[in-house]
């Protein structure tokens, strides 16, 4: 699916962005940002090549993207800010790429033989 390959090319890009920006200016919220953008475009290209994702490695990604817009958001947000998404959305944003993680995982089991 070339949405998932294109959402881990524009996750990359951001991540490498962010550590440059993170390396001059300074802030370990903007570091950590990054780093998770980074640990998880790799995913989004990969699913995106592995074709047709299916329902529950689909949700996945789905729910994962969630957390990395909540997690990700609400650090760049205190940092350039100095405000947040909302209470609690860095908390939900990581419990989220938790729940995407796992969702992918059991698609493993799931999927259909050929």
């Amino acid at each position: 699916m070339t949405i998932l390959i294109l959402a881990g090319g524009l996750l990359g890009a951001a991540g490498v962005a962010l550590s440059a920006y993170a390396a001059h200016a300074g802030g370990g919220s903007v570091s950590t940002a990054a780093q998770f953008l980074l640990f998880h475009a790799p995913l989004f290209v990969a699913l995106g090549l592995a074709g047709n994702p299916g329902r529950i490695r689909g949700g996945g990604a789905g729910v994962l993207g969630l957390g990395l817009v909540l997690f990700c958001g609400d650090l760049l947000l205190r940092h350039l800010a100095d405000t947040r998404l909302f209470p609690m959305a860095a908390p939900a944003g990581g419990v989220a790429m938790i729940i995407g993680w796992l969702l992918i995982a059991v698609s493993g089991l799931t999927r259909k033989s050929r």
